[in-house]
């Protein structure tokens, strides 16, 4: 099955989405210019990481555990 049809898996690729595109940003700040369409998808994904990193850090270290113990 793909990861789409699993809730554990759905929330760890929208995750490691967010620290993605958070990461990149960082690193290519003129990403900024495509606030709409497909691109602002990831536009939208690093300023949900930028704004809510302690809580999108504490998700990752849950589903590593998560992980980890299945």
């Amino acid at each position: 099955m793909s990861a789409l049809f699993h809730f554990d898996s759905l929330l760890m690729v929208l995750i490691l989405l967010v620290c993605t595109c958070t990461y990149v940003r960082g690193q290519l700040p003129f990403i900024d210019q495509h606030k709409t369409g497909l691109l602002g998808l990831f536009w939208k994904a690093a300023r949900i990481g930028e704004r809510l990193s302690p809580y999108v850090s504490l998700c990752c270290i849950i589903m590593a555990v998560n992980l980890m113990l299945n």
